[in-house]
């Protein structure tokens, strides 16, 4: 049963910062799977378990391209960048869309800090579109703005808005307009990265992921609405 990733994880990841070259990586890609990819497919497998009392249909997929994020970056649109990156992202999602645009339980982690999220965090297009269609509605704002001051009040944090003006159908005379400002819906904290290789990380996670639910369930209900309405 997975507990918690080895001690060598976040030290392999700081080597990886240091020598973040193909070459590197190719003559250590053994350490890679046993102290970061192996596990981090365990995580996924016992998380995923956790999660399910919280939400009996999120995908927990202990692969990559599914719950896992490829180590490599797509030098298509990162060209000027590294090859690999140095942290590593996981996320288990709900629904059947794809997973970068449905509600999701998020994390990732460097070798200096774990970052924790729920939600959605980032809008294309069409969800954009359907999530202010949704925010016409009053009752839709209102929840969402208690359950984000709910959140904060919890000290869990909010991405900024990105917008300085209104879109259309909205003005500042509406409750809870300044909601349409979002590009992307999600709330976070983050720690110290050793929490990764602690007994007390599977209870810790989900202890955040409980207190972020209603967040995600709102976001739930945005993507159920986006789909009959796209």
């Amino acid at each position: 049963m997975f507990s918690h990733f080895p001690a060598g994880t976040l030290p392999f990841l700081a080597e990886l910062q240091h020598n973040n070259t193909k070459a590197w990586f190719d003559a250590n890609k053994m350490l890679y799977q046993e102290l970061v990819l192996e596990p981090s497919r365990a995580f996924v497998e016992e998380m995923g378990e956790h999660l399910m009392a919280l939400v009996p249909t999120i995908n927990a997929v202990p692969k990559v391209n599914g719950s896992l994020f490829r180590i490599y970056r797509d030098q298509r649109f990162h060209f000027d960048e590294p090859p690999l990156k140095d942290h590593i992202g996981i996320v288990f999602w709900q629904g059947s869309g794809k997973r970068m645009q449905s509600s999701a339980f998020y994390l990732h982690f460097d070798p200096r800090t774990l970052f924790v999220a729920t939600g959605l965090r980032r809008f294309k297009p069409a969800m954009l579109s359907a999530y202010r269609a949704y925010l016409k509605s009053e009752p839709r704002r209102r929840e969402l703005q208690q359950i984000l001051d709910g959140l904060t009040k919890k000290g869990y944090r909010l991405p900024e808005k990105r917008y300085k003006r209104f879109p259309a159908g909205f003005d500042k005379q509406m409750p809870f307009a300044e909601l349409s400002l979002y590009d992307s819906l999600y709330a976070y904290t983050e720690t110290d990265a050793a929490l990764i290789t602690s007994d007390t990380l599977l209870d810790t996670l989900y202890a955040h992921y409980e207190a972020m639910l209603p967040l995600q369930q709102w976001v739930y209900e945005l993507t159920l609405y986006a789909a009959e309405n796209g």
